[in-house]
């Protein structure tokens, strides 16, 4: 199993996320043409190990047939939040790329961080006390 029962597993996870951020940021933030050294850039292997992060996840979650509002334990609804973040660091580096050379990974692990960051919520919700997914219903009149 990805995630051992307990809230410490996720903490563990997280900061896998948070050193590739670092690495990401820190990439970001070399000027052009300027090597860095000593630090392993994000790598389509690594955004493949994200992925099938997510797919193992899923498999315990129950499909998603509706949108569900943000929320539920402390930790999930950190999560969502911090998925939206990670969507708004998506759009500004798709902004830099128009005027700056950003590596495609840079762009692919933002996207998929995002899409992992939303089933590790869910994941949450499901695992830990004080857990649930609330449907959208839509805009009533």
């Amino acid at each position: 199993a990805l995630i051992q029962p307990g809230a410490a597993a996720y903490a563990e996870l997280i900061k896998k996320v948070q050193v590739d951020l670092m690495v990401v940021g820190s990439e970001l933030a070399t000027p052009q043409g300027q090597a860095i050294s000593g630090l392993e850039l994000i790598s389509e292997q690594r955004i493949t190990k994200l992925e099938k992060e997510i797919d193992t996840m899923e498999q315990g979650l129950k499909p998603l047939n509706n949108f569900i509002l943000p929320g539920g334990n402390p930790l999930a609804a950190s999560l969502h939040h911090v998925r939206t973040v990670c969507r708004r660091a998506e759009r500004a580096v798709v902004r830099l790329a128009e005027s700056e050379l950003v590596r495609p990974e840079v762009l692919k692990y933002l996207n998929r961080l995002s899409d992992y960051l939303f089933v590790l919520a869910r994941h949450a919700n499901a695992q830990l006390p004080g857990g649930s997914e609330q449907v959208w219903a839509g805009r009533k009149q």
